[in-house]
């Protein structure tokens, strides 16, 4: 006789780099901790990130095992393994949930499988018939949005945007015509590095009257969140040189025109 499929729990990760010891009480209910530390079998996308909040976890509450005994496994996207090289399969991952046991999932940052390669878990874990619990957690898209004071009854998430120069423009222009058609929220995130270079392309190509919200930091001490028109953004950020203290902080845009 098979043994009963274990349970896919899907943890959700702090957002930034603070004490994670000091962040988890503010943005991860104690529900979520306590389901944490019972957990002895992972899969991350990134061990180091991993152990890191498992020992915060440890600080609030026990463990059910020590971080070096659990079982973790990394998992970046089925795209991002083939690109080097590693045929691990979904199905590979998730031989403990088949034996029985209950896997935790966790996102580097945030809540796992929303822009994060953990979907692809997800979905292979509802095809073998297991159950999916997400925990309650931080998510930067949804934490945006609220405070935001944009559209929140029409909303559409486009995760990354094209590097190119010329592509990030043009697909600038097609978000704010699409805004402006739905009156619907664009939103979508960028890498810290290139934060300041998505700023300064939506202040040259958006129209003058397109509201844009800039959220930094979301739910760490530091964190910023504005919106202001398209004309009221140039006056405060005229030049690349501005926005020194903008760059190199994890992002979120939402655009409404």
């Amino acid at each position: 006789m098979s043994p009963t499929l274990g349970t896919l729990y899907l943890v959700p990760n702090t957002l930034g780099d603070d004490s994670r010891i000091e962040q988890l009480p503010w943005v991860l209910p104690h529900e979520t901790l306590l389901q944490a530390a019972k957990l002895q079998h992972w899969i991350v996308e990134d061990a180091k990130t991993a152990r890191a909040f498992l020992k915060a976890v440890e600080g609030i509450t026990p463990l059910a095992c020590s971080i070096q005994e659990m079982q973790m496994s990394e998992w970046r996207g089925a795209a991002r393994n083939a690109k080097y090289g590693d045929s691990i399969k979904p199905a590979d991952l998730l031989k403990p949930l088949i034996a029985g046991h209950d896997v935790g999932l966790m996102s580097e940052a945030g809540v796992p499988g929303v822009a994060d390669p953990g979907a692809e878990l997800v979905l292979a874990t509802h095809k073998l018939g297991a159950i999916v619990k997400p925990l309650v957690g931080p998510s930067s898209i949804l934490l945006g949005l609220m405070a935001s004071g944009l559209n929140g009854q029409q909303f559409a998430f486009q995760g990354y945007l094209p590097h190119d120069g010329q592509e990030r423009t043009i697909k600038l222009k097609q978000l704010e015509i699409e805004s402006r058609k739905l009156q619907q929220t664009q939103i979508w995130i960028e890498t810290p590095y290139r934060n300041v270079a998505m700023l300064m392309a939506c202040l040259n190509c958006l129209a003058p009257q397109s509201l844009l919200c800039l959220g930094m930091d979301l739910s760490l001490k530091s964190e910023i969140i504005t919106t202001l028109s398209i004309t009221e953004w140039r006056k405060r950020y005229p030049n690349e040189a501005a926005c020194i203290g903008l760059q190199n902080r994890p992002a979120v845009f939402l655009l409404l025109a």
